[in-house]
């Protein structure tokens, strides 16, 4: 019995056919290089846009303060110094919306000095930001001191990223990571003139260091990260815990736990930090205009309309808490294929997303900038079994043998 011959494909399935064919076979063989190249790509192209399209958001002002108390000691001078660097380093109409809000928060600090200097010590805590910007404040202009900063930040930060998917044998996952990046908002970070993303390279050099075992980098790079911004002790202590708990040796990550807990108390009365409740008033509940002597008394209620509130605007308004969830469920999934992380990066992985949750637990603000520094490095540590369920699926088999550990970890 005679069958009916398939009917001719059109021109443009013909040409498509042979063009995907040959996209996808350049790629398996390419994608290291071409990962590597997109993610290098991305990072310079970030970098680029931190310079030349920075942010000027109201942190800049008392971060310049502080940056130079030693020169400005008196109140009035030290707020003249921060408002006219600041106007002459941004555009007139980005000055405008740091100093006039109709009356509001922004305009009461522009013309009162003595209110904005009661603000610093939230901000003087961040010691060593503002060390490297009064140091580099002496050969630049301090507003293009804060972005090259930033500038400084994304590459290093790019760089780190690239060695640890190279040590992995994972460079074809770069650009999974860069998509990441994207939905972590790291352009926004890169254009901000705020420790954050310096914070968050020093941390993913520490981290990077602990997963290759390299103790003394490890210490040195999570005490720097500190340094930066202090409540990275947060992370520090949930990592510490976890560390001492499944008895994993790793004297590296826990000096630097107790060298930054031992300095988060110094630091704080060296800057006189008003306090966690009144500063998480100022942040999450209230912006009070004058911190001297501010001491709120502690309310429940009021924690938990500030802890509610900040949760629905992570939901609804950012994306940390979608990428955490996103991390988790790559987790999952390489898991249920039998793909599982060693012990020495599971451990690190949960002290990541226990930490962000424990952050937010302690100081409820939504904002994503605050979490960044817990985001990427977990799809980092993903990356080998990625990799090796992707070389399992390439063999045509199930599963590769547990756990997948690469050879030159201790």
């Amino acid at each position: 019995m005679l069958t009916k011959s398939p009917a001719p494909q059109n021109p443009v399935d013909r040409l498509t056919e042979p063009v995907l064919t040959w996209g996808e076979g350049t790629y398996a063989r390419l994608a290291a290089p071409i990962g590597a190249a997109a993610f290098a790509l991305y990072i310079l192209f970030t970098a680029f846009t931190a310079w030349v399209m920075p942010d000027a958001n109201w942190d800049m002002l008392p971060y310049l303060a502080i940056s130079e108390e030693s020169t400005y000691p008196d109140a009035q001078a030290l707020h003249d110094y921060a408002y006219s660097t600041v106007k002459s380093g941004v555009s007139a109409g980005d000055y405008k919306a740091l100093t006039d809000d109709g009356g509001g928060f922004r305009s009461h600090m522009a013309q009162n000095a003595a209110d904005f200097h009661s603000l610093l010590g939230m901000y003087r805590i961040k010691f060593l930001y503002a060390e490297i910007l009064s140091t580099m404040s002496a050969v630049m202009s301090p507003v293009e001191a804060m972005r090259l900063v930033s500038v400084f930040s994304v590459l290093l930060f790019g760089a780190i990223a690239l060695m640890w998917l190279r040590s992995e044998g994972a460079l074809a996952l770069a650009p999974v990571v860069g998509a990441v990046l994207i939905m972590a908002d790291f352009g926004d970070a890169a254009r901000a003139s705020t420790p954050d993303l310096l914070t968050s390279t020093l941390l993913l050099g520490g981290l990077y260091a602990y997963v290759r075992g390299r103790e003394v980098a490890t210490a040195i790079l999570l005490f720097l990260a500190f340094m930066v911004r202090p409540d990275i002790i947060v992370f520090l202590s949930v990592f510490a815990v976890l560390l001492v708990a499944f008895r994993q040796k790793a004297w590296g990550a826990l000096a630097g736990f107790a060298a930054s807990f031992v300095a988060y108390f110094a630091i704080s009365h060296w800057a006189h930090h008003p306090g966690w409740w009144p500063h998480l008033w100022f942040s999450s509940i209230e912006q009070h205009y004058k911190m001297d002597g501010f001491e709120p008394p502690f309310s429940v209620t009021a924690y938990l309309r500030a802890f509610a509130a900040s949760l629905l605007r992570a939901v609804s308004l950012n994306s940390w808490a979608g990428v955490s969830v996103l991390a988790l469920a790559g987790w999952f999934a390489a898991a249920r294929a039998g793909f599982r992380l060693d012990r020495r990066a599971g451990i690190l992985f949960a002290a990541l997303v226990l930490g962000a949750l424990a952050k937010f637990t302690v100081f409820p603000i939504h904002d994503t900038r605050i979490y960044f520094p817990h985001l990427i490095p977990p799809f980092l540590l993903l990356a080998t079994p990625f990799m090796a369920l992707w070389a399992a699926a390439a063999r045509g088999q199930n599963r590769a043998p547990l756990p997948i550990i690469p050879g030159d970890k201790p």
